[in-house]
C-alpha cells in the first residue's frame, strides 16, 4: 500500500465568488462541481482545488453517498503549483497583466525556480518549476 499523492488542495475565502473568478482568471481551472459553499477546480494532473466559504462548512454535509465532517481554516496558506520551466516567464507576463503582483522570487539550489504572489483572501500562491525538492 501507498499514497499516490495529494488529491485535494483546499483553501477557506471570505467570499466566494471573488475567489471563483481570480482563479479561473489566472489559470483557467476548469470548474467540476460547485454551489453556495464551495467550488471544485481541475487543477491538473489528478488534483482538484476546492474552493470553500469561510464557516459554510461548519456542519456535516448529508450526500447521497455519506456524510462529510465538517471543516474550516483561517488566516492564510501557502500552495504552490507545479509549472514547466520554459513557461515561468510567460506565467510572469501573465500575473503582470492580470495586475497581480510578483511579492517574491526564489532560485533554489537544485536550480528550481519559484515565483510567490497572493490571491485576494492573502493566500500565499507559488509557482514552481522542476528543481526545487529530490522528486520535483
Amino acid at each position: 500500500m501507498k499514497v499516490h499523492g495529494v488529491l485535494e488542495t483546499s483553501i477557506y475565502v471570505d467570499d466566494l465568488q471573488v475567489a471563483v473568478d481570480f482563479y479561473r482568471r489566472l489559470f483557467e481551472f476548469e470548474i467540476m462541481a460547485e454551489d453556495q459553499r464551495f467550488c471544485a477546480m481541475n487543477a491538473g494532473d489528478r488534483s482538484v482545488f476546492l474552493i470553500f466559504k469561510r464557516g459554510a462548512t461548519h456542519t456535516a454535509a448529508h450526500l447521497e453517498g455519506g456524510v462529510i465532517p465538517p471543516h474550516d481554516g483561517d488566516g492564510p496558506v501557502h500552495f504552490a503549483f507545479a509549472i514547466e520551466r520554459d513557461d515561468l516567464q510567460q506565467w510572469e507576463e501573465r500575473l503582470v497583466a492580470a495586475g497581480v503582483a510578483i511579492e517574491s522570487r526564489m532560485h533554489w539550489p537544485r536550480g528550481g525556480e519559484s515565483l510567490y504572489f497572493r490571491d485576494p483572501d492573502n493566500h500565499v500562491l507559488e509557482l514552481a518549476t522542476p528543481g526545487i525538492w529530490p522528486m520535483y
